[in-house]
């Protein structure tokens, strides 16, 4: 997939974290693309096109209301995200025909 950006200074100091920053310092080498230092988020790293708008699982994403649109999936090439006002017995009923049909479910959420 696409390459993990991660922000200056993250192994100094662990208050940062790994999460993207735009290096802006007037001195930083990150900044100004010193040889050895991390990479900054530029045009060049720009995602294929085949795998643009994907999930990380390399599944397309597709939103589920209801168990009439889980039949339109296609389980080698979506994975099925379930609508946030889907209740519980409709969310059990979704994973239940997923499981079945082998469809990757990204927010199962319920345990029996």
């Amino acid at each position: 997939m696409s390459k993990r950006f991660k922000r200056q200074h993250w192994w100094k100091h662990k208050r940062l974290g790994e999460k993207w920053r735009r290096p802006r310092g007037s001195d930083s080498k990150m900044r100004l693309g010193i040889k050895g230092k991390p990479p900054v988020v530029s045009v060049g790293y720009r995602t294929s096109r085949e795998d643009r708008g994907k999930h990380p699982s390399g599944f397309e994403e597709v939103l589920v209301r209801n168990l009439k649109e889980l039949e339109r999936i296609d389980p080698r090439t979506q994975a099925v995200r379930i609508a946030g006002s889907v209740g519980r017995r409709l969310r059990l009923a979704i994973l239940e025909q997923a499981k079945k049909r082998g469809i990757k479910v990204l927010n199962p959420g319920v345990s029996k």
